[in-house]
């Protein structure tokens, strides 16, 4: 006599964030209310269009404490709200050695800024600094330039070069997300 046959089990789904592979992106400048906001908000939005928001989390921070607790720079959110990005919710902070090892990506707008990273960063964890201009592929700068003392144009042009390396970056993200789900 033959036994019934046993259905088969549906495979079980492990999502990428029960493995442990999130992306986790860190944007610095200099004070933290100007470039690295936009720049977070930017990739987030990206993010959640890309429906990735399980796996990729974004924040910023900057090099120096002089405005921790600030909102971002009203020249800044100007133009990040003519683009239709929020920067609403933001409040400086300052690089905190836990970022080190927190974070995947550690992304800075400029060269001064990527310096003094490189020297606070602990040993084994320098890999994770980089500029975010590399991951630019319209524009050839190196850096986002600081625009705090300059005008609306100085703002528009941080917002094409983020855009732009903001764009180049989701597709290493997208990338490595497909990895861990096909693995």
């Amino acid at each position: 006599m033959s036994r019934p046959m046993k259905k088969p089990e549906a495979p079980v789904a492990i999502s990428p964030k029960a493995v442990g592979m999130q992306t986790k992106v860190l944007f610095v400048c200099m004070g933290n209310i100007c470039r690295s906001p936009t720049a977070k908000a930017v990739f987030d939005s990206m993010v959640k269009a890309a429906g990735l928001t399980e796996l990729v989390q974004a924040d910023s921070a900057g090099t120096h404490a002089f405005h921790v607790g600030e909102a971002a720079d009203p020249r800044a959110v100007s133009a990040a709200q003519k683009r239709g990005y929020d920067l609403s919710g933001h409040h400086a902070r300052k690089v905190e050695m836990c970022d080190f090892s927190d974070y995947d990506y550690i992304l800075a707008m400029d060269w001064d800024n990527l310096a003094l990273l490189q020297r606070t960063a602990p040993r084994g964890l320098q890999h994770k600094l980089q500029l975010l201009m590399r991951f630019a592929t319209e524009y050839e700068a190196a850096t986002v330039n600081d625009p705090y003392h300059g005008g609306p144009a100085g703002f528009d042009q941080a917002l094409d070069y983020i855009e732009d390396a903001c764009n180049g970056l989701m597709e290493v993200v997208r990338r490595r997300a497909s990895m861990v789900a096909a693995a």
